[in-house]
């Protein structure tokens, strides 16, 4: 099986923030330039590694990683809600197969997702049951943390396996980089916030959820102004990872711990373990070149955003 990747940020902010003509223009690049890879390489199969927030997966059972036999989106922020055309077979046999490494990952027979795993798949298809998807859960929200190795050695599973398949199979990283939403912590929740943090008051109801997310547009509003008191962007270490992942050689980030990439990014930059799962799963399958990378720190989206596609080694260089 031929494996490509596509590492994108994502934010719940696209549709909500007010954003200058310029870096509309620059983000449209960027994703039609994503389209554009997506289109040529014309996958048979999608495996969508990203996280969740607070909306799937709660502290009442928080698996490191979770691999669904099927699932459905919650449509937050906007996104398309619906089923995902899982294929259980194949579902199945990489979670077996990732079993078989050594690697201590769940598995849902009903998995829910949020725009996290959604809205890369809204960007290229605007559908999120155009092609078969096996979804992937790395949490990247709920301390305590499992270390980025194992990250790293759930990807090189994964591309192992995935390698062994015919056909071809796009890789989908969601998630970060650096950024600090209003996400509420075990350690500061209210006695309600901490209900939600279990999963116990799920389903929200629609005025609930309504003002939980209006409170992170109105939180990067502020931030946007410099007024709102969440950490600020990392251009720097978003530079670094990115520099890494293109390297080749992840082994690096193994040493990077939880509180050293909270101090420095924000609580939800662990959302890169998407990414490292992502790179770590197509350099599995043979050395691998980035094909196009674009990075901006939006304080608009709260985000350091980047896009980067790439796939086994050529000639090519990024643009």
């Amino acid at each position: 099986m031929t494996l490509a990747l596509l590492a994108t940020s994502h934010s719940p902010l696209l549709e909500h923030a007010d954003l200058p003509a310029e870096l509309t223009a620059e983000l449209d690049a960027a994703f039609a330039e994503a389209r554009r890879f997506v289109r040529d390489f014309d996958p048979d199969l999608i495996v969508s590694i990203a996280p969740d927030h607070y909306n799937g997966f709660f502290y009442r059972l928080m698996p490191p990683f979770c691999i669904g036999y099927a699932a459905e989106s919650i449509g937050d922020y906007g996104s398309r809600a619906g089923r995902l055309d899982v294929p259980e077979d194949l579902a199945r046999g990489l979670a077996e197969a990732v079993l078989d490494d050594g690697i201590d990952v769940a598995v849902s027979l009903d998995m829910q997702v949020d725009h996290g795993a959604v809205q890369p798949l809204e960007i290229v298809y605007g559908d999120i049951a155009a092609k078969p998807v096996v979804p992937v859960f790395v949490n990247s929200v709920a301390p305590p943390f499992t270390p980025l190795r194992r990250v790293r050695l759930l990807g090189e599973s994964i591309g192992r396996h995935l390698g062994g398949l015919a056909g071809r199979v796009l890789l989908i990283s969601s998630g970060g980089l650096s950024h600090d939403p209003p996400v509420p912590t075990l350690a500061t929740a209210t006695a309600e916030q901490r209900r939600m943090l279990l999963g116990q008051a799920v389903p929200l109801p629609p005025e609930a959820r309504a003002a939980r997310q209006q409170r992170v547009i109105d939180t990067a509003r502020d931030f946007a102004a410099g007024t709102a008191a969440i950490q600020d962007l990392a251009p720097e270490w978003d530079r670094e990872l990115l520099r890494v992942l293109a390297s080749g050689d992840l082994t690096p980030l193994d040493s990077w711990t939880p509180a050293e990439m909270a101090r420095a990014a924000g609580n939800s930059a662990h959302e890169v373990r998407t990414w490292i799962a992502g790179y770590a799963a197509l350099g599995a399958a043979g050395p691998y070149s980035v094909r196009y990378r674009y990075y901006r720190p939006i304080r608009e989206l709260i985000a350091g955003f980047a896009v980067t596609t790439a796939a086994p080694a050529c000639r090519c260089r990024p643009r």
